[in-house]
């Protein structure tokens, strides 16, 4: 494969990604010119996967676009052991009649982003189950408790006296072994799976294999902008979603974290993003970013047409609320070169009496600019912006933000 090419590849492929071990044996795999055997798992332990999981299927998208094969594993057998990563306590696993149904869902859910020309869907049970006794305990030769220990989660358990089921052991090594199976180029993973993808790289090792390269991802923080997006958390964007919730979800993502989704969920070119935060840092605002990101996921997940009505709706929505018809403009001066910060603003427009009264309603999630909730007390607004500022239900004020001395009638 030409240099160049190899470069652009290289370039598609950090994108969003938290760690690649090792950059340099997936140079000399990507220089070879054969398409890859990429990987990436998932355990069926729910029934609809929502935007977080489609971190990992997005990267897997990006390797189509390369010319390369996509495996996707569903851990039907792995399932059944529950994965331990990150937890306190041993996982109940699902019976075989939850795996089967959820998986159902998920190959029908991951072709809205995966080329299916370019997809093998397969499952782990076809070469765990033939294994037999025997071979498990063959695998399990190839590994020690020592290693096992070094995981973070079954470390931190050990030395509190939490008990460890033997059979937790197995999940890193079958993880691993599918790896071996599927003679996987390439495996993709969260961040808290990098021990579990590092112990397929050393089985492949152990059977004759080339070793895999070992790609990390971020976990998608949820709506609440701190715990990873999950169904158990409440804070997830579910893929099946109907369009108009998916739509409102999306508007309702902090303006620091629609960067995050953006890079992550997006497909929109890097160029693109580069250049709206250079826009919002002139001024622009956030939100009609955040309606580009909506519009893009409803329409990947349903249609254009879905995307442009849950837009449409939206604006609709918050137009024909209770927003009066005649509203005046107000001005409020800027106390520094960068504008007036939110909380002395809204006591400058006349919306709360004083500033901790302000403070108080934005951190109750009551306080919203152009029908988006505020979460940061810290926010600045800028110079030269209109925007509709709400307390509540009913208090509104369209404010304009100037320098000099205060304007208002």
């Amino acid at each position: 494969m030409p240099l160049d090419t190899v470069e652009s590849s290289l370039a598609l492929i950090r994108r969003g990604t938290e760690e690649i071990l090792l950059e340099e044996a997936l140079r000399k795999k990507l220089e070879r010119g054969v398409p890859l055997r990429v990987k990436a798992g998932f355990d069926p332990t729910a029934p609809d996967l929502h935007l977080g999981h489609t971190v990992l299927i997005n990267k897997l998208r990006q390797f189509q676009e390369l010319g390369h094969q996509v495996l996707f594993l569903i851990g039907d057998f792995t399932g059944m052991i529950g994965d331990p990563t990150g937890k306190s306590a041993t996982r109940k696993p699902l019976s075989p009649e939850q795996i089967a149904a959820n998986a159902a869902t998920y190959q029908e859910q991951v072709f809205h982003i995966l080329d299916p020309e370019r997809t093998e869907v397969v499952f782990n049970s076809h070469w765990i189950e033939p294994l037999g006794a025997a071979g498990l305990i063959q695998l399990a030769a190839r590994h020690t408790v020592a290693r096992m220990l070094e995981r973070d989660d079954f470390g931190k358990r050990y030395r509190g006296g939490q008990p460890i089921a033997v059979h937790e052991f197995l999940y890193p090594l079958i993880q691993g072994y599918d790896s071996v199976a599927l003679r996987a180029d390439v495996e993709l993973g969260g961040t808290d799976q990098k021990f579990n993808l590092l112990v397929g790289r050393q089985l492949q090792e152990s059977y004759g294999q080339e070793p895999q390269v070992v790609i990390t991802l971020p976990l998608l923080e949820g709506l609440d902008g701190v715990q990873k997006m999950s169904k158990s958390l409440g804070n997830y964007i579910g893929i099946t979603d109907a369009p108009d919730d998916m739509f409102g979800k999306l508007m309702s993502v902090s303006d620091e974290l629609m960067w995050r989704y953006l890079e992550l969920l997006s497909a929109r070119p890097m160029a693109d993003i580069d250049a709206w935060r250079a826009a919002v840092a002139d001024g622009a605002n956030p939100r009609d970013i955040k309606f580009e990101l909506a519009q893009e996921m409803v329409t990947r997940f349903h249609s254009p047409a879905a995307g442009l009505a849950a837009k449409e709706g939206f604006i609709a929505r918050f137009q024909q609320g209770v927003v009066p018809d005649d509203l005046p403009e107000l001005a409020v001066a800027a106390d520094a070169a960068d504008g007036v910060g939110l909380p002395r603003l809204l006591k400058d427009a006349g919306l709360v009496q004083t500033t901790s009264e302000a403070l108080r309603l934005i951190a109750q999630g009551g306080v919203k600019i152009d029908g988006e909730r505020v979460a940061d007390p810290r926010l600045r607004c800028r110079v030269g912006t209109t925007h509709l500022y709400q307390v509540g239900k009913r208090r509104f004020a369209k404010v304009r933000v100037e320098s000099g001395p205060d304007r208002n009638p």
